[in-house]
């Protein structure tokens, strides 16, 4: 009556005893059956290995690993390829595996193979470490196949795939970055020798007007109006002393001429060149005079005055000179005029020759000083537009001057990493334990078998004995007359069960009913 009604302990025991044979048969049966079946089973022999990884022997401060990709990516990347058609074809023809099946395709046997193979990392997380080998000290290696040697061979083979596949990943992967940063290099250099040459330009260009010549200008600039300065009272000086030169000069002649007219009996005239000098003279001294006095001076005032006069005088002198071209020169005149001059007015005519040099040699340098000054008052006001290009420029430089060093860092760590992968000194596999030669094979498993089978026949038994009492329609107990019939129990009469006697004995039949006896019956 299972289902019907809430049933207690007592039910549950009673069902147990009613349906223990459906119960134990099976317990006993399955295990039996599946070990028997498992005997029949091919045994299958697992040989493993455990790999080592193992760090780089140079400390990462001293040669930077190039290779920086995990360690469990680049294992299930190295497994992918190891455990292609192309890598595991040649071991299957080379070790002759599944000769005893000729009905298997090549294809087949692969997968088959590529099944059987486990890569299994160990893991263990010991709180340090980089992040390449953090959590993976090395990995398990299996091979499962029905004959042990094989399968450690094949073992063995795959183990040593995996080392040179590391290897040859390692070397390739730190070459390839080496020739990469090698051709960025090459690059940033051509970059760096161009920014070079537009700053070697452009200080050529602008020399003497770059940042930080601006005090060099300034005290260049000062010196240069001190020279000016002094030049030019240099200049006042000798300009005064040509005056006063040709002032006694103009006199002596004058003087002298006088003494010749004298002697001849003719009034004196002075001549057209004589009144050009005395002219240029009072011309330079005019000038020299405003330099120093304004034009309200009375020393300038008179020097104006004077300097009309004398071109009023140079105007006669060239009109009657002009009127005495036309007439007949006697031979006394020309005799005056080819006397030899003294030797007082040859010296001073001399010294205005020399006073002369001087000046024209200070108005040279005067000239050169102002050109100069421009020169260096230019370069003062381009300084800020230089400036801005000097920094643009210079900011370029440095830049690209910054990535080449920056990589000149990174080519040479990456080819001590290079060289260090291939000395082997790098990130690698080490086995730790050969492939082991199985001595029992690990499939199958006949005492896991057994208790499965155990524990299958239970099940069953437990599922029969459940479906039996879903169809059972018996009424038993008082619980089962109250559900059913939903009516008060007025006595019990116990249930005989002679083969129960017969196998048990009276004595229980006796204590049964006693205990039924012993019920108070329930009454309408």
């Amino acid at each position: 009556m299972l289902g019907h009604r809430e049933l207690g302990f007592e039910d549950y025991v009673s069902i147990l005893r009613r349906r223990k044979w459906w119960i134990i048969i099976p317990a006993i049966l399955a295990p039996i059956i599946t070990y028997a079946v498992s005997l029949r089973l091919q045994n299958r022999f697992t040989s493993q290995t455990l790999v080592l990884v193992e760090h780089q022997k140079v400390p990462d401060q001293y040669v930077t690993p190039v290779v920086t990709e995990m360690i469990q990516a680049r294992l299930a990347t190295m497994q992918e390829q190891i455990l292609s058609r192309s890598r595991l074809q040649p071991i299957v023809e080379r070790f002759g595996l599944f000769q005893d099946e000729p009905n298997l395709s090549m294809e087949e046997k692969v997968d088959r193979m590529r099944g059987a193979v486990s890569v299994r990392p160990v893991r263990a997380d010991f709180g340090g470490g980089d992040g390449a080998t953090k959590g993976l000290p090395g990995f398990y290696i299996s091979f499962t196949f029905p004959n042990a040697r094989l399968a450690q061979q094949v073992c063995g083979e795959i183990t040593s795939m995996f080392i040179e596949e590391n290897l040859k990943e390692r070397e390739l992967s730190a070459g390839g970055t080496t020739n990469f940063i090698v051709s960025q290099l090459n690059d940033a250099k051509r970059s760096l020798d161009e920014q070079d040459a537009k700053l070697a330009q452009f200080k050529q260009q602008y020399i003497g007007q770059l940042p930080g010549n601006d005090a060099t200008n300034m005290n260049l600039l000062n010196s240069l109006n001190t020279q000016l300065e002094a030049n030019t009272q240099a200049l006042a000086q000798l300009n005064q002393q040509k005056t006063y030169s040709e002032t006694i000069l103009s006199q002596q002649l004058e003087s002298w001429k006088a003494m010749q007219i004298s002697r001849s009996g003719e009034s004196p005239v002075l001549s057209p060149e004589l009144l050009q000098q005395q002219l240029a003279q009072a011309q330079a001294s005019l000038a020299a005079l405003q330099q120093r006095y304004t034009d309200t001076h009375p020393d300038v005032i008179k020097a104006k005055k004077d300097l009309v006069a004398l071109q009023n005088r140079l105007d006669q002198a060239n009109a009657a000179e002009e009127k005495a071209r036309k007439e007949k020169e006697s031979d006394k005149t020309k005799a005056a005029r080819q006397a030899l001059e003294p030797a007082g007015i040859q010296q001073l005519r001399a010294q205005l020759h020399t006073i002369d040099l001087a000046i024209e040699t200070k108005q040279k340098a005067q000239g050169d000083l102002q050109k100069q000054i421009r020169t260096i008052e230019s370069r003062i006001q381009l300084s800020p537009m230089v400036e801005e290009k000097y920094k643009a420029l210079t900011r370029d430089y440095q830049t690209a001057l910054d990535f080449y060093n920056q990589l000149l860092i990174k080519k040479n760590q990456s080819t001590m990493a290079t060289d260090l992968e291939r000395r082997q000194q790098g990130e690698q596999f080490r086995v730790l334990d050969p492939p082991n030669l199985p001595e029992k094979p690990t499939f199958p498993n006949r005492p896991m078998f057994a208790a499965g089978g155990l524990g299958g026949g239970l099940a069953l038994g437990l599922l029969i004995a459940v479906l039996l009492e879903f169809r059972d329609k018996a009424v038993r107990t008082e619980q089962d007359v109250h559900y059913y019939l939903e009516l008060p129990v007025l006595a019990l009469m116990p249930s005989i069960a002679q083969q129960k006697e017969k196998k048990n004995g009276r004595w229980k039949l006796r204590k049964r009913v006693k205990s039924e006896e012993k019920r108070e019956p329930v009454g309408a």
